[in-house]
């Protein structure tokens, strides 16, 4: 839809409500499809390596904007002109986005169910709805949203929003802004698998303070000696520290939720909340960031990202640490 959508001059406002729908519709398929694949990776991972596999979930994601900022460079260096890319170059990230969402499709159908989903529908349990979640574990629901919060805001603000920042407030060129971001993030998906198998020997809750803790001290720090950076050496190294800190996070992410819920509710448990709190602060991130910043309070923005992982902190206190589970969580 996005891809083939007619602009503004075309048809009015029926351009701007076709694409309101079209990302409503990503919204609904991104935050049921995190909790599916949370659980999906925890429950068919070996018990003592939760983390180790569960982090690949945040490889994914990080490699789909490296996918997607690859293609760009590639266009912006080779085939296209900055003005054909604003008029109608974009699209073509959306039509390869929809090529691999027919992929994806076709590649799901052919995966086993996990064991836990097996054995409760052999025992003929059947998944819990929403009052079912909220009667048995509201505390985790509220874990969940809490988590949340820091991790989509810090996210997107060190990731989706980053290039931007590096455009519109260091000063960088487009095409320069978006090599830095493509090496960064290459690093960043080197360290998932990294910290999540560290997880699974320290436990959850150490990375998760050396995440939120980190991030309070060096976000306003590191959003001003980036938006002062001489060069793109200077950038990609501050880049990276950002995103050592934040791996805290993004690592046990899918891990951390799903071991707060069992097999019958636990992918709604850790869907529902999450997407809740990416609608209402991870989604509205990069529009908080340009609202500061058109404001001329930029770095208010800093400080909101700082405050949010500020809740991630305090949430993070009333955590158990579920790192210990031998055996597969309980039910």
């Amino acid at each position: 839809i996005i891809t083939c959508a007619p602009t503004y001059a075309t048809i009015g406002i029926w351009a701007p409500i076709l694409l309101t729908f079209a990302r409503m519709a990503q919204g609904l398929s991104l935050g049921g499809e995190f909790g599916t694949a949370a659980t999906y990776l925890t429950e068919i991972a070996p018990p003592d390596k939760r983390g180790f596999w569960s982090s690949f979930q945040y490889v994914t994601l990080i490699a789909g904007q490296l996918l997607a900022l690859g293609l760009l460079v590639t266009l912006q260096f080779f085939f296209l002109t900055e003005a054909q890319l604003e008029v109608w170059g974009w699209r073509l990230a959306f039509a390869t986005g929809a090529i691999l969402a027919i992929s994806v499709f076709w590649l799901r159908r052919g995966i086993d169910e996990t064991p836990d989903f097996v054995e409760e529908s052999d025992r003929g349990r059947r998944k819990g709805g929403l009052m079912t979640l909220l009667r048995e574990r509201p505390k985790q629901v509220a874990l969940v949203f809490g988590l949340s919060i820091g991790s989509n805001v810090s996210f997107y603000a060190f990731t989706t929003y980053m290039q931007k920042y590096l455009v519109g407030s260091a000063g960088f060129a487009k095409d320069k802004a978006s090599l830095i971001c493509s090496a960064a993030l290459i690093f960043y998906i080197v360290i998932q698998p990294m910290l999540g198998a560290l997880s699974d020997k320290a436990g959850r809750k150490p990375l998760l303070y050396w995440c939120w803790i980190g991030g309070i001290v060096g976000t306003v720090p590191l959003f001003t000696a980036l938006g002062r950076a001489d060069g793109m050496v200077e950038a990609f190294l501050l880049l990276c520290v950002a995103y050592l800190i934040i791996s805290g996070s993004s690592a046990t992410s899918a891990v951390v939720k799903a071991e707060l819920f069992p097999p019958h509710i636990r992918a709604l448990g850790v869907g529902l909340p999450y997407a809740v709190s990416q609608a209402i602060f991870g989604g509205t991130a990069e529009s908080v960031a340009l609202g500061f910043k058109s404001a001329g309070m930029e770095s208010a923005f800093f400080w909101y990202v700082t405050g949010c992982m500020g809740v991630a902190l305090v949430t993070t206190l009333f955590l158990p640490e579920t790192r210990w589970q031998t055996a597969r969580p309980a039910r």
